[in-house]
């Protein structure tokens, strides 16, 4: 490693809790690369369980499945030591937080209205929330990036976590107002870009900052676009030397054996150009529905979005939600989030699907 990449590396891991820097986590039984015939190491049964057509399941699985790992780091064009993988986002997001914030010292820092996990894994890690409101404007809602860097350095926030695009709001951070909080921050904090739904948008990936930025980290998922939200695999993209910091601290065995066979074969070739059509068919019916939304009486405003979702506002919520229950349509109802006393969050379905949503909020068609 050259000078300049250990420098960054201990720059980065500055970051993390002083009681984990040398932690060495849990030796499972797959931890080391072992070969043999006779497997006595782990306590499995050495008999199937009668409903396991193939026999995989009595064993742990791979910690790190190391052709998922090789597919993901095609998918996500990053090398495999910048992969962390388990279940689904929140596991990262959780080890993300505990790993770098001492409990009632160390802040996390969210721009509402956004995803509820950042401050839930805050709280239960007691560490200090900080929140930056986003702004809501004639383009949708933005984060205000000079108010998120000023309150991160006013309030020494470890993690600052960026939802792009946002959910629910739909709107995505700019890069280049990524890259320049991340400047500003280096050596202070981590800045964590939350790209969910980053498949429905146009922006490049916040990956693509990471060379430069190695205080940088990005989460991705394939529960979204990739319709594997059962299977839960989410990834964590990071410098390398705090990879190892969260694998220490990850349970043994995050990912199952069936749902890492189901994940590589959904990121072969063939799957990967079925979701990307239907990527660009949920993006087609997304400018549909936003379209058509926008001209139903009692719709005050549908914001823009980059992700499979649109946030709207009614003159009656509460009416809107229930008209939609008894269509048999469930949506998100977003009247307790802050800003959002007046809005449902829409996923974009299929063409029928959205059909009956908006059926369903046509006063006319209501009366008749």
């Amino acid at each position: 490693m050259s000078a300049s990449g250990q420098a960054a590396d201990e720059a980065l891991l500055r970051l993390v809790r002083e009681d984990l820097r040398g932690f060495a986590g849990y030796a499972s039984a797959r931890t080391h690369d072992l070969r043999g015939e006779v497997w006595l190491n782990a306590n499995e049964n050495p008999w199937a369980n009668p409903a396991d057509a193939g026999g995989g399941s009595r064993r742990y699985p791979e910690p790190q499945p190391p052709a998922l790992r090789e597919a993901l780091a095609r998918l996500y064009s990053c090398r495999q030591e910048q992969l962390l993988v388990g279940r689904g986002s929140d596991e990262a997001i959780d080890l993300l937080v505990r790993a770098l914030c001492v409990p009632g010292r160390d802040a996390v820092l969210v721009t509402p209205p956004v995803f509820g996990m950042y401050a839930v894994s805050a709280r239960l890690q007691d560490a200090p929330l900080l929140e930056v409101p986003l702004v809501d404007g004639e383009a949708g809602f933005e984060v205000d990036l000079e108010a998120v860097a000023q309150a991160a350095e006013r309030s020494a926030a470890k993690l600052v976590f960026l939802c792009s695009p946002s959910n629910p709001t739909g709107g995505s951070v700019p890069l280049a107002g990524i890259a320049a909080l991340a400047a500003r921050l280096a050596g202070r904090a981590l800045v964590v870009v939350d790209e969910a739904y980053g498949e429905f948008s146009d922006q490049p990936s916040a990956t693509t900052l990471m060379d430069a930025h190695p205080n940088v980290a990005v989460l991705r998922t394939l529960s979204k676009a990739h319709a594997l939200a059962a299977a839960r695999i989410g990834v964590l993209v990071a410098a390398p030397a705090l990879v190892r910091v969260l694998r220490a601290c990850q349970a043994p065995y995050p990912v199952p054996t069936p749902c890492a066979e189901l994940a590589v074969a959904a990121l072969s070739d063939e799957a990967l150009a079925r979701t990307t059509a239907r990527v660009a068919q949920l993006r087609g019916e997304r400018a549909r529905l936003q379209h058509a939304l926008a001209t139903l009486p009692g719709v005050r405003r549908v914001y823009p979005s980059d992700g499979n979702y649109l946030l709207v506002r009614f003159a009656d919520a509460k009416t809107a939600f229930e008209r939609l229950l008894a269509a048999g349509v469930v949506v998100r109802d977003q009247r307790a989030a802050p800003q959002l006393a007046d809005a449902l969050r829409i996923t974009v379905g299929t063409p029928e699907q959205n059909d009956r949503v908006l059926a369903a909020l046509d006063a006319k068609e209501a009366a008749a």
